[in-house]
């Protein structure tokens, strides 16, 4: 088993029958590949990159064209990689069952990309946002986010970024 599911590459060979990609497009994989759109039901969730499956880990990836979208022209590889499971999980997370709305507040846990995406998600859909972190590094990071306003404090403002080793619970 190949693990890993984010990943972004070429089309370095295609078969026969292959239209909607062709040879030296920009391609992600998507982490459901048997999911093409609509309701998410039991059925697409069998099959999973990095699960069940092969995943992105190798230099090569055979993957079904239906499981590949184009890479923004505007991102890196690197980028791109982490869109199908680190944006997906934030976006599903504040659109899901309760849509953010403005107004809400929206609390982070930590600087990775599931966190980073959920603030600039949060943040077109208006809501407030709060950012936990653990070290001054990582709050820099945050910072680096482009995210509209910042106070390095718990309290006070509308958007934080906390520290939470010089803030303990």
């Amino acid at each position: 088993m190949v693990p890993l599911s984010d990943g972004a590459g070429e089309v370095a060979a295609i078969g026969e029958e292959v239209t909607r990609v062709k040879l030296g497009d920009r391609i992600i994989g998507t982490f459901h590949p048997r999911w093409f759109g609509g309701p998410l039901s039991a059925d697409y969730l069998t099959d999973r990159l990095g699960a069940n499956l092969d995943g992105m880990l190798a230099e090569y990836a055979v993957l079904s064209e239906e499981a590949l979208v184009p890479v923004p022209s505007h991102l890196s590889f690197e980028e791109a990689a982490t869109l199908p499971c680190a944006a997906v999980t934030a976006w599903v997370a504040l659109t899901g069952h309760r849509r953010i709305t403005a107004g809400d507040t929206v609390l982070t846990q930590g600087s990775g990309g599931v966190s980073v995406f959920a603030l600039q998600f949060a943040q077109v859909l208006g809501a407030r946002m709060i950012a936990t972190t653990s070290t001054a590094e990582k709050a820099e990071r945050l910072k680096a986010c482009r995210l509209r306003s910042r106070v390095n404090l718990i309290f006070g403002g509308s958007h934080h970024t906390a520290n939470c080793r010089n803030f303990p619970m």
